[in-house]
């Protein structure tokens, strides 16, 4: 089967006029986020993947990493690291 797409609906194409068109566009929006390049937490730069599920790795110093399933770095995921930095930051300061 040949898929379709269309400069509206990108990717969400293939689906055709199944599914309701607000869950298509989430569905393009998820798509979109988890296919575009973002940036290594270590090296800074724009070479960060999706290998699979939850998975990342950066094409440039080859580091790879957990993150979200479609983010490589999640709002939760954010937070924790800030708190663990501040929890390291009080234990130096005592």
């Amino acid at each position: 089967m040949v898929t379709r797409r269309t400069k509206k609906v990108k990717s969400t194409g293939r689906f055709g006029v199944r599914y309701g068109a607000r869950l298509r566009k989430r569905v393009r929006e998820v798509e979109s986020t988890s296919k575009t390049q973002h940036r290594c937490p270590k090296c800074r730069m724009f070479k960060v993947r999706k290998v699979s599920v939850g998975i990342w790795n950066c094409r440039k110093c080859n580091h790879t990493f957990t993150g979200g399933a479609w983010q490589p770095l999640t709002n939760s995921g954010k937070r924790a690291v800030s708190t663990i930095r501040q929890i390291e930051e009080r234990r130096y300061d005592d």
